[in-house]
């Protein structure tokens, strides 16, 4: 009934979306809710992509549950890129991959503004908004500085074009299945972890993951969390450094580095900081803290000192958000018509799923009380993690600055979402897998998505 019910948001937000479109063109989307165009092919990752599917869905369960625990963390890993790759490869490897972050709104149409990098840093938010002189295009203005700058690192190395960039955010974007797996054994335990794998290998996500930079932003934010929550879990934190360094402290000082990027990767992931303070309430410790305080001011500092200030873009960032479409795209239908978006990119298994994870909700959220225990059984540690997800992407929704392409934009919560699926009953796992490559397959073959 939950899936069907979303289904049935779905349909509701794509028949009100055309109608608006149609009247007035505001939405700015072809097809609402997606940031996508009606356009039916197949292409050279069709067949891969089908037979990804089906050996995820017969052996993936299986699998999961008698892998040794690293062999299972790798293979989880490697299955999502084949997933991933097979599905970006249905529109071909020039407009799948390669092509995506060379467009007039990418990344990789400014690396040569970089090529003295202090003056470029010190002069960024000059080139935020519509009206400044050689202002940004839209996806380097909406970013603060880290994301450009990863591309142009990569340029630096040798590793310079659309094909290295589109690779790059296909590997490392996949990797998040990797670090929200270790993070559910950290946080509920392994067999929870175990019956997750397929659901978090097999997501419709993937249709964006491997097609936006945004996919690289999740894996970064997740490998943070994931190391927040292996220091978080371990019983000592000793002191650093460096040599012989403790595993914990290395842990934390980590995640801090990473949680710092991520904010400087994207404005939006400081919602991450939710996600974060539901693993410092499990684990019951605020042993890693100084150490994740240290890593996050620490790229705070660098970005400072090299002329870029985190506030004032993202003062121009709003401005700039209101010079463009978002002047005109309705939030009266967006802030509805987002979460129909985030039905599609985590698919009717998730909806199903946190369905049961929202019932058991509220008792377990009693269970975070300071006269309450330990909140000790997996599920409700589970439910704990999912609602600071759905929380996270309640207040991104209701901030207004999400109106439409959240299928891309809320990657970053989607990758966990589908964790949820350990709560659905395992004789059912199959079904469900294949309902969740249905709907990815469906949509990589029937539209042209923006991303």
């Amino acid at each position: 009934m939950a899936a069907a019910g979303a289904a049935l948001l779905v349909a509701v937000a794509a028949l009100v979306g055309t109608a608006i479109e149609r009247a007035n063109g505001s939405l700015h989307v072809n097809w609402p809710p997606l940031y996508a165009s009606w356009s039916p092919h197949l292409g050279p990752g069709t067949p891969a992509a089908l037979a990804v599917a089906v050996l995820v869905i017969v052996h993936g369960p299986s699998l999961a549950a008698r892998l040794s625990w690293r062999r299972l963390v790798l293979s989880g890993w490697a299955a999502a890129l084949a997933w991933t790759g097979a599905l970006a490869l249905i529109d071909g490897w020039r407009t799948g991959i390669a092509g995506r972050l060379t467009t007039a709104y990418e990344y990789l149409t400014v690396i040569r503004r970089f090529d003295d990098l202090g003056p470029a840093l010190r002069d960024f938010t000059h080139h935020i908004l519509n009206n400044a002189p050689d202002h940004w295009p839209a996806h380097v203005a909406g970013h603060p500085p880290a994301a450009v700058l990863t591309f142009v690192g990569l340029d630096r190395i040798g590793l310079g074009g659309g094909g290295w960039a589109g690779v790059w955010c296909l590997t490392a974007g996949t990797s998040a299945v990797a670090a929200v797996l270790i993070t559910l054994r950290a946080l509920t335990d392994e067999p929870t972890a175990r019956r997750a794998a397929p659901f978090l290998v097999l997501t419709p996500a993937a249709v964006w993951v491997g097609t936006s930079a945004d996919g690289y932003f999740a894996a970064v934010a997740a490998w943070s969390l994931a190391l927040l929550a292996l220091a978080a879990t371990h019983p000592t934190l000793p002191r650093l450094p460096l040599r012989g360094a403790p595993a914990p402290a290395v842990a934390a000082l980590a995640s801090g580095l990473l949680l710092g990027l991520t904010c400087y990767l994207s404005y939006g992931l400081t919602l991450i900081a939710l996600i974060a303070a539901a693993i410092v309430l499990l684990t019951r410790t605020a042993r890693p803290l100084p150490f994740l305080a240290a890593g996050a001011l620490a790229v705070a500092a660098v970005f400072t000192l090299a002329g870029f200030r985190w506030w004032e873009g993202y003062q121009l960032l709003v401005e700039r958000y209101y010079q463009g479409a978002a002047a005109v795209r309705p939030y009266a239908y967006w802030v509805w018509a987002n979460p129909a978006c985030t039905v599609l990119i985590t698919g009717p298994a998730t909806v199903a799923a946190l369905r049961r994870t929202l019932t058991s909700a509220p008792t377990a959220l009693r269970g975070l009380g300071p006269s309450a225990g330990t909140l000790r059984a997996p599920t409700a540690r589970l439910a704990v993690l999912m609602a600071a997800v759905l929380l996270a992407v309640l207040t991104a929704d209701l901030s207004g600055m999400s109106k439409a392409e959240t299928e891309r934009i809320w990657l970053p919560f989607a990758v966990w979402l589908p964790a949820a699926c350990a709560l659905l009953p395992t004789a059912r796992h199959r079904p469900w897998l294949a309902a969740q490559a249905v709907l990815a397959l469906l949509v990589n073959h029937l539209l042209y998505t923006g991303w």
